[in-house]
């Protein structure tokens, strides 16, 4: 059987294929993008959580292939995300240090302010988009003064992500990607530029004190570490908002149940997470080694990835799959991935994603959805599962504060 992915009705819908293929092959050979080779995905929680977790695995592309050349790799796979033990740990511990616990904590205030901003920023307003407005500047605001950078820089780095995420069949496309990626990491080589000579009370001033202290932290890996904090850490929240607000719209009767009973939002972003959440497929590994997973024959360098969306859909380990009910059990979703590349910043992510919907909700009550589901078009990516923006105009109902408001939410 003949597998593709690459095609727009797939990510339309792509949950609807995923229940065809998981009863007959767990982990399967596909074809993602015309003219690159095909690739193993994981598509059942059993085989999802077991690639995730076996080391023959391995991120780093020059495991596998020595002789590849850097031009061919975004600078982005000099970071943790892209690399392996023991490397992975050193560059872990030293991000970590923006994403532990009482830096998050004292994040809190700072999230409720950005978001009641945005909120009132909408009020009176005959048009907005549910995005543009409100998802996408509460996680790139925060992200940004998380690091250091700039406030009018912030919007640049929502094209040079989507260049990072995207997938296309048009060679062109590819040298836009190049061109963006040479225009980031001119950026960032300009703003620790600046950041060596006025160092400020940030993240990449930290990193850059690291780098100067001999903590083991080249150039090429500082660029990938604020590569990867940029785009993962406003990308996933972005997706994660807008996710959920549709989720919800589209089961009232679970909006209704969060509406009358604030304290389960907890619960509902988990559910979200697990139900359409903002990451699809894992990112790259590769078998360091050629074996056997699950009776399919693995050759060294084959390029494997992992389905989230699916495994947090199997039925075998989550009952009614395909409802949202936010008041499900404690859910072992994987929607931030497993094992030691589990998401550092999945408590910042949950926290914003928590603070933006009850906010949203608690400022207009009456908030509703009147368009049709066709209307919305999903972005193409085989990492980011996310709407595109605008989709079309939709009717949200703002009934306690302005009589009816247009919007192009997603």
């Amino acid at each position: 059987m003949s597998i593709v992915l690459n095609k727009k009705e797939f990510h339309q819908e792509p949950y609807e294929f995923y229940k065809e293929i998981r009863p007959h092959d767990a982990f399967a050979k596909v074809k993602l993008v015309s003219g690159i080779q095909d690739s193993w995905v994981a598509f059942t929680y059993e085989a999802a959580e077991a690639v995730l977790k076996d080391e023959r695995f391995v991120k780093n592309p020059r495991a596998v292939f020595p002789d590849v050349s850097e031009h061919e790799l975004m600078p982005i796979t000099h970071s943790m995300l892209f690399a392996d033990p023991p490397d992975h740990r050193r560059l872990r511990s030293l991000v970590q240090r923006g994403f532990t616990p009482k830096m998050i904590q004292r994040l809190q205030g700072r999230i409720e302010e950005i978001a009641k901003i945005q909120v009132e920023q909408m009020k009176g307003k005959e048009t907005v988009d549910l995005i543009a407005d409100y998802a996408f500047p509460i996680p790139i605001i925060v992200i940004c003064e998380l690091l250091g950078v700039p406030p009018e820089d912030r919007l640049d780095f929502q094209r040079w992500s989507n260049s990072m995420v995207e997938i296309n069949d048009d060679p062109s496309f590819y040298e836009q990607v190049e061109a963006h990626m040479k225009e980031f990491q001119l950026y960032i080589e300009q703003l620790l530029a600046e950041k060596r000579i006025h160092p400020q009370d940030d993240l990449l001033s930290e990193l850059i004190r690291a780098e100067e202290d001999g903590d083991k932290l080249s150039v090429q890996e500082l660029y990938g570490a604020i590569m990867l904090m940029i785009v993962a850490g406003h990308e996933t929240t972005v997706n994660l908002i807008a996710n959920g607000m549709l989720a919800l719209f589209t089961h009232p009767e679970q909006l209704k149940k969060l509406k009358e009973s604030p304290s389960l939002i907890d619960g509902a972003i988990e559910e979200i997470l697990r139900f359409n959440g903002p990451v699809e497929f894992s990112t790259d590994r590769y078998a360091k080694e050629s074996f056997t997973f699950m009776g399919k024959q693995l050759q060294k360098g084959d390029h494997v990835l992992v389905s989230l969306a699916s495994a947090d859909h199997d039925p075998a380990v989550f009952s009614e799959p395909d409802k949202l009910v936010i008041t499900r059990e404690k859910s072992p979703h994987l929607a931030f991935g497993k094992g030691i590349h589990y998401c550092l910043g999945a408590p910042l992510a949950r926290l914003e994603g928590k603070i933006a919907i009850q906010t949203l909700l608690n400022t207009f009550p009456e908030i509703q959805i009147n368009t049709a589901l066709a209307n919305l078009e999903w972005r193409q990516s085989f990492v980011i599962r996310g709407l595109k923006e605008p989709a079309g105009e939709i009717e949200l109902m703002f009934e306690k504060h302005v009589p009816s408001l247009k919007a192009q939410v997603f």
